[in-house]
This record gives structure tokens, sequence and C-alpha cells, in this order.
């Protein structure tokens, strides 16, 4: 009887679930690897649940589930990896050099994506999809694919918001505290900053509006005579899954529609094999782990630079282990462990892991917490200037910027990084960060199903329709200026009256006094 039960609820759970399968689309048209290593845990785990999966990308999967279905981009465009060079460039050029790259590349991506066969048959038959998954980077142009497919839209984000994203979203930027995506300076900019931040708000904004946004409309023109403007389709994204937590970012300023989702890409770790375990294994003393990531090129950090990283090597008694990307690192091998691939989730995970040397990309900065892993945060560019200085702000770690990098300097970073009062406030930290309600890929399944469960209802901020002479309330100021003004004047018109009346009846009383005399002499 108890397995006849069991059996019928077992079926009951089945039937729910089939119930419940949502037919999804993902489109992420940007060919950067960094940035779809996050997503694809997330769409791995749609389709774990049961929803039919689709997704457009550059990365099809090689061992996708029956209900994962790719529309393959792969080998339109290059997959952008290990290109960007460390310590070079002032500060200002690799700003402009990056807008350039931003709107070049949101431009392509849209061209690249509506050409493609498969998209353009997908387009043109129409299925019916729940609930469509764009990314929210540096082009809106499937925001145009999502409008004709007529499905509610969720953003999401593995990275920090890009300038256009506050004002559609109802999100305040303010320069004083709120961090800019491609400068530091944190949560406390000094007055030099906050005038950097407001330029470059107003540069990135209306470049992106101006080129990257007009663009694509045009080139969904090419194909659609309907599509609205891009700007209001992005008004209409029901939810956006922000790769934040505030552990780490702060605590922000977020509508509801605005969802926390940071750390759900972090899988579990598996033990090291061969050498490498060999390696960590007989670290008497420990290990530091140092990689700029898959975009990062670290043979490109100056000659001085890289001597004064192998000098402190020397001084300190950990063993170290460095992401490198050709043979020329020379060093003592029990010493220095290089490869151009390292399991970076299995070495931070390891217990004789004690600090991080990175370029402050949030994919590493969210496993280095999620682990309990201290960090040196040298950012390079994109939104690593702003994680840095979040690393430095939570304590999980301390910033040193490749123009500062000495081995004076360093030495003091690591040492700072390496005591155990340091490590022990790191360990407390990542235990906050793994406190939540529900966990991060929950969260980003929740209200993925949510959006499309409710598709009719809006949960936009009514910030975000706000005019901004509104939102920063200048009519308002006005009226109470006019009325102040209006009172003053009120006062004065009275006040000359009063004079006027009085200076009347002085003449008056004079006149009196004159006539009184005269008729007494």
């Amino acid at each position: 009887m108890k397995i006849i039960s069991l059996t019928v609820i077992l079926s009951l759970i089945l039937l729910i679930d089939y119930s419940t399968c949502l037919n999804i689309l993902g489109i992420f048209p940007y060919q950067g690897k960094s940035h779809f290593f996050v997503f694809r845990v997330y769409l791995r785990e749609l389709a774990r649940r049961g929803h039919d999966v689709t997704v457009i990308s550059h990365f099809p999967e090689g061992d996708a589930p029956k209900n994962y279905h790719d529309v393959s981009l792969a080998g339109s465009s290059e997959a952008i990896e290990g290109d960007v060079p460390i310590g070079q460039y002032n500060k200002y050029l690799l700003l402009l050099g990056t807008s350039y790259f931003l709107t070049k590349k949101g431009v392509e991506n849209c061209e690249t994506m509506l050409a493609n066969q498969q998209v353009q048959k997908l387009i043109k038959e129409k299925p019916k999809f729940d609930v469509i998954v764009v990314e929210q980077f540096n082009s809106d142009c499937a925001l145009g694919m999502a409008y004709k497919l007529q499905a509610p839209v969720v953003g999401i984000m593995s990275h920090i918001m890009m300038p256009w994203h506050y004002q559609r979203l109802g999100v305040p930027y303010n320069p004083a505290y709120v961090p800019f995506h491609f400068l530091g300076g944190g949560t406390k900019p000094t007055l030099y900053e906050r005038v950097e931040r407001t330029v470059f708000d107003v540069y990135f904004r209306y470049l992106y509006k101006f080129y990257t946004q007009r663009n694509n409309q045009n080139t969904l023109a090419k194909y659609f005579d309907d599509i609205p403007p891009l700007e209001d389709l992005a008004g209409d994204i029901k939810f956006l899954l922000l790769y934040h937590n505030f552990i780490l970012t702060g605590s922000r300023l977020f509508p509801s529609n605005v969802i926390e989702i940071g750390g759900f890409h972090v899988v579990e770790a598996k033990p090291l094999q061969g050498d490498l375990k060999k390696f960590v294994d007989e670290a008497e003393h420990g290990i530091v782990y140092i990689s700029f990531g898959s975009v990062v090129k670290p043979s490109t950090l100056p000659a001085e630079k890289v001597k004064a990283v192998l000098n402190v090597m020397k001084q300190l008694p950990q063993r170290f282990i460095w992401k490198w990307d050709d043979q020329t690192l020379m060093m003592d091998k029990n010493k220095l462990y290089t490869s151009d691939w390292l399991p970076q989730v299995d070495i931070l995970a390891h217990p004789k892991t004690l600090a991080f040397m990175s370029h402050a990309g949030n994919g590493g900065t969210t496993e280095a917490i999620h682990y309990g892993v201290p960090m040196i945060a040298m950012p390079a560019v994109g939104d690593q200037p702003a994680n840095a200085a979040s690393i430095e702000e939570s304590g999980l770690g301390i910033q040193l910027l490749a123009e500062d990098l000495t081995e004076e300097n360093l030495l003091n970073a690591f040492k700072t990084v390496l005591d155990p009062k340091f490590l022990q406030r790191v360990k407390k930290l990542s235990e906050a960060w793994h406190d939540r309600p529900m966990s991060p890929i929950d969260t980003a399944v929740y209200w993925t199903e949510f959006a499309a469960r409710h598709s009719n209802f809006t949960f936009r901020a009514a910030t975000a329709d706000v005019p901004f002479y509104q939102y920063i309330m200048l009519d308002v100021y006005a009226v109470l200026i006019l009325i102040f003004i209006s009172i003053v004047a009120l006062v004065k018109a009275a006040l000359k009256l009063c004079r006027k009346s009085k200076s009347n009846n002085t003449k008056e009383e004079r006149v009196r006094t004159t006539k009184k005399k005269a008729k007494k002499a």
C-alpha cells in the first residue's frame, strides 16, 4: 500500500512538473567567453528543471540535454579571450578604446545574429515562447527579436550595471556614492573621481544611444518594418537578473524588478589531479594563486612588473600557481607552477589556497568570496576597477593598481592578505555571502518562471517614467522659489505702502501743526 501511495505521489509530482514546463528562448549575441561561462550554468539549470530551452549564442553545448537546443553563431565572430593588455596604457586612452570596442561589437553582434539563417528561420516560424531571456550588455538588438516573437523579456547580466541601464530601469545613479562601471573610487570617490564619473557617464550613455542603439535600430529595420524604439522596448523588460550581491557590492537602491543573483555560476569543486595535485599537496606553507582571467593577457605585463612579482615570490614561504600564456616565465619549479589553463574553482576551493591575486573580474571575484579566499585586486579594464573597489570596501581583499606594482608594494600587499586575522575576516564574509533565504540559482530560476506566469503585469519602477526635471524636482523648486519671491515682493510692497502712508501722515501732521501756530500768532 505504501509503495502504491509513493508511486501515486511521484506520478503527481512528475505531472505537475510537466504541466509547468516552459518554452524558453535565450539570446546571447556577444561572443565574450567569460560572460557566457556564467550564463550557461543558469541555462542548463533551466533545462535540468524540465523547461524546453533554446539558446542563440556563439558557444553551443557539446553535451546538451535533449531539451536544450542551440542556435549556433559559432564561427561568425572570433571568441573574445586573452586579448587585453595590462599595465601599459593611460587610463583615459584605455577608456576610449573600451568605448570603441563596446560600440563596434554592439553593432556587429546585431548584424551577425540577424544575418544567421537559423535565427531568420526561428523568427519566421514564430514558435510560442513563454519567456525570452536576453543578455543586457552592449546591444539592445535582441529586444527587437523578442518583440517579433511576442514574449515577456527577462534581462540578465554577468557583471555590474552599464551606464545606460540605470535610467531605463529607474535605478538611481549618483556619482557621489554609486560606483561607475569603468572607473574606481567605489562608494567614497574623491571630488576629482566624481567629476570624472560624471563626464564619462554622459559620454558612454550618449555614445550608446546615438551610435550603438541607432545602428541596431537601422539593422533591425532591414528585416522588419514595425520594431518600436529600442529604448521603449528596454523599458518593458519584466526583470533584470543582476550578478550582484550586497555582501560584496554594498547596499544599492534597486527597484523591485532588479533582482540580485550573484554567485550561481560557481560549480562544485573537484579534487586536483596529476602534477598540480602533487605541487599543492607538498606546499608546506600553503598556496597563492595568480590569474588574470580569460580576457586579460598576463604576458603583456611589463618586464619590470613581472620581475617584481617573481622577486616577491622568493621572499615568501608559500608556493605559487600562475596562469601564464607562454613558456617564458622561468623560476624554480618547486616554487612556481605555471600553465595556460588551470582549474580555477578547484584551486580556490582547496584548503591550502591562502590568497588570490587577480584582475578583479566578476567571475573570479565571485569564486573567491564563495570559497573565502583573500584577494589582491589589480584591475585592467571594463568593470574591474569598480569590482576592485568593492573587494577592498567589503573586506575581501585590497587593491594594487598596475602602475603601483613594485616589489615593496606587492610584498606589503601579500603580507596583509596572508595575515591569519585577515583570512579569518574573509571566511566570515564568505559565510554571510552564503547565508541567503534562497540560493542564487533558485532565485534566478524563480523570477524567470514568475515573469512567464505573470506576463500580463508590468513591474517597472515608476521612477523610470518620471521626466528628468520632475525627478530632480526642478518644477517643485521653481514653484517654491516663486512662492518665496512672491511673499518677499508682497512684504516689500506692504512695507513700502506702510512707509508711504506713514510719510503722508507725517506731512499732514506738519501741516496741521503749522496752521495751529499761525492761528496763535
